[in-house]
């Protein structure tokens, strides 16, 4: 008689194996050519923070962006370029007020001053997934992050951290962050501003708001969630998340998932996850406004070694924002 030996999947690899393959049918369905996409311009910052956005002797919007409202995409969106070139090779930034000092003190040669992106998102009724081609031209190795060539983060807000309403990533990026000008060696994450007991020029050091208090503000949304895939040409995508508030903390196991692939000079990122969201994370629905930030270290750079977007609004299924995750 003929026998038949079996393999047994382990029962511990079976869930894992299900939740894999459920995501990834989920955003695989999607035929992203007919989902609308908005052009986006990520520069480089430099040394750009917080605290000095809103000095105005160090940047020229400072008092419009205090006094009269205007958020930081009312001005710049259109100028990203320009400000990446002159910022990565450490140039005078030139403002119709006059010149500013350079905010790039350590340059990388020849790394491109932007990157242009092209940004969709679509909902199923169950997942929300973001996808963004970019091309990121040729970066040299800044050997910072050995690991991975390039990371592309999604940062989101469900509108209750009114800084991240109004400036975006800056609003969690800091004088005193590591590898900023006041980090004096120090290896502070991002964090939020409300968070900290008292912020100065140089940010807000080590002290925080009472326990109580951190605890009302989570509770209230007051925190921003990050998603983020890390690639390499050639091999799969590794997906991870996890929230900014008194500093960044990885959720783990990652309850995104990310694909990419990369072609004729182009990388296509899909970032996924459920649109309820567990504890310390945003749930996604229909009739609610969402803040979006986009960012891309490239050339294995790490830190604030990256580009930026600024701020963008999003809504699901219809409405007024600067993007629609479309129901597909």
């Amino acid at each position: 008689m003929m026998t038949r030996n079996f393999y047994r999947m382990p029962t511990f690899v079976i869930p894992a194996l299900a939740a894999l393959l459920a995501a990834g049918s989920a955003h695989a369905a999607v035929d992203w050519a007919s989902v609308p996409g908005k052009d986006v311009a990520l520069f480089y910052p430099g040394q750009s923070s917080y605290e000095w956005a809103l000095t105005a002797g160090d940047m020229s919007g400072a008092t419009a962006f205090r006094t009269e409202g205007k958020d930081c995409a009312a001005c710049h969106i259109g100028e990203e370029k320009d400000m990446g070139e002159h910022t990565v090779v450490n140039k005078a930034r030139t403002f119709k007020t006059g010149e500013k000092p350079s905010i790039e003190p350590t340059p990388i040669a020849g790394k491109p001053g932007s990157i242009p992106a092209t940004v969709k998102f679509a909902n199923d009724g169950t997942n929300l997934m973001v996808h963004i081609d970019f091309k990121e031209g040729t970066q040299p190795d800044a050997k910072q992050d050995p690991a991975f060539a390039t990371k592309v983060t999604v940062m989101f807000s469900a509108s209750k951290v009114p800084q991240f309403n109004r400036m975006g990533c800056w609003s969690a990026c800091h004088d005193d962050a590591a590898s900023m000008a006041s980090a004096a060696g120090a290896a502070r994450t991002k964090y939020l501003p409300n968070t900290h007991a008292k912020l100065s020029r140089q940010g807000g050091g080590d002290a925080l708001k009472p326990a109580a208090e951190l605890a009302a503000m989570k509770a209230d949304g007051y925190f921003l969630e990050y998603w983020q895939a890390r690639v390499n040409p050639g091999a799969p995508a590794q997906a991870a998340a996890g929230t900014v508030f008194d500093k960044r903390t990885e959720t783990k196991p990652s309850p995104v998932t990310a694909e990419a692939t990369f072609a004729n000079g182009t990388w296509s990122v899909t970032l996924t996850r459920k649109l309820a969201g567990g504890a310390d994370a945003i749930s996604f629905a229909p009739g609610g406004k969402y803040q979006v930030g986009i960012a891309i270290h490239a050339g294995h750079t790490a830190q604030r070694f990256h580009y930026v977007s600024f701020e963008r609004s999003l809504v699901l299924d219809s409405g007024a924002a600067d993007f629609v995750a479309v129901k597909k």
